[in-house]
């Protein structure tokens, strides 16, 4: 089945919803919502993403998805069957729901492993870097994070869900993602029981501290509900957009390397071999000596605080 990456028509929706949503905020009194230099850095991001992007999927799709599907999904008899015995799965339209549900659980784990693995978050925090919560941040996509991706993917092929329908489900969970950073689209009732909603995303974008790690979610907030990472936005607090250890620069590549030299430095400062695997595969903010804190260190330390005294403003330790 011949089959088109939903991206391809993508791209010029997103360049004129940031453009509407440009000209909306400049309009209606909100000129804090874009910061121009950094739009400038985060579209330099995304036209990179948009290039680079295209050669890896490319490499993947049909490398790396084609030969595990063709792996556990051999012909035999001129059918093709998965080496678990059944049918591999056609292009029927209830295949296609589950396998963009398989994408949703997938994108989930993906999404919670890139902000709890230190070095797979060195490539996500550039996403998160922007102090701005707008369309335009949506497109401010690190590059490495296209080299290790689609591994978390590999089992949906394997599996016997057809490569390209993984590619298109991929593509879709991507423009979904796009349009659900708006602060202008309020909470929508029972969508919000289901949905992953502009508000959740809010949330996910937030370096509050209650807020921290949540709201992981890509169509669905199931997924964050059964495994304890869902969070409601609390209309009571001030959002503070970005990261709590920020780039302090709108120059590209700093943007994209900073949390790597990060990890590097840490990495160089202790002898013991257990230590620098830690500073790279255990959680960011993990430290040897208790200098910094874990997100979930700062958050029991957080419910204690608030629990001892409800009416102090929490004092972030790192």
């Amino acid at each position: 089945m011949d089959l088109t990456n939903p991206l391809v028509y993508g791209v010029p929706c997103f360049i004129a919803f940031i453009l509407l949503e440009i000209t909306y905020s400049k309009t209606h009194g909100d000129d804090h919502l874009y910061v121009w230099k950094d739009l400038f850095a985060s579209g330099f991001m995304g036209v990179g993403s948009a290039i680079i992007g295209p050669l890896f999927k490319v490499i993947f799709a049909i490398v790396l998805f084609d030969y595990t599907y063709e792996l556990f999904n051999p012909m035999v008899d001129g059918v093709r069957t998965n080496i678990m015995g059944y049918e591999s799965f056609s292009y029927a339209w209830y295949v296609w729901l589950l396998c963009q549900l398989a994408d949703d659980f997938t994108y989930y784990w993906f999404h919670r492993a890139n902000h709890e693995v230190r070095i797979l978050w060195a490539a996500h925090i550039v996403h998160h870097s922007s102090d701005n919560f707008n369309l335009g941040t949506a497109v401010r996509n690190g590059w490495f994070t296209i080299l290790y991706k689609p591994l978390f993917y590999m089992w949906m092929p394997a599996l016997g869900f057809p490569p390209e329908m993984v590619v298109v489900c991929l593509g879709i969970e991507a423009l979904w993602q796009f349009q659900l950073h708006s602060v202008y689209v309020p909470k929508m009732g029972w969508i919000e029981k289901v949905f992953n909603t502009h508000t959740m995303h809010q949330v996910h974008h937030a370096q509050n501290v209650e807020y921290l790690d949540k709201n992981h979610g890509g169509f669905l907030n199931i997924f964050d509900k059964i495994f304890g990472t869902w969070k409601e936005l609390d209309d009571d607090i001030d959002v503070k957009y970005g990261v709590i250890h920020s780039p302090d620069s709108y120059n590209p590549i700093v943007i994209l390397t900073h949390e790597f030299k990060d990890i590097w430095k840490d990495v160089k400062k202790v002898k013991k071999f257990s230590h620098k695997l830690m500073y790279i595969f255990g959680p960011p903010g993990w430290s040897h000596d208790g200098s910094t804190m874990t997100v979930k260190q700062q958050q029991r330390l957080y419910r204690e605080q608030k629990l001892k005294n409800p009416e102090m403003a929490y004092s972030r330790p790192n």
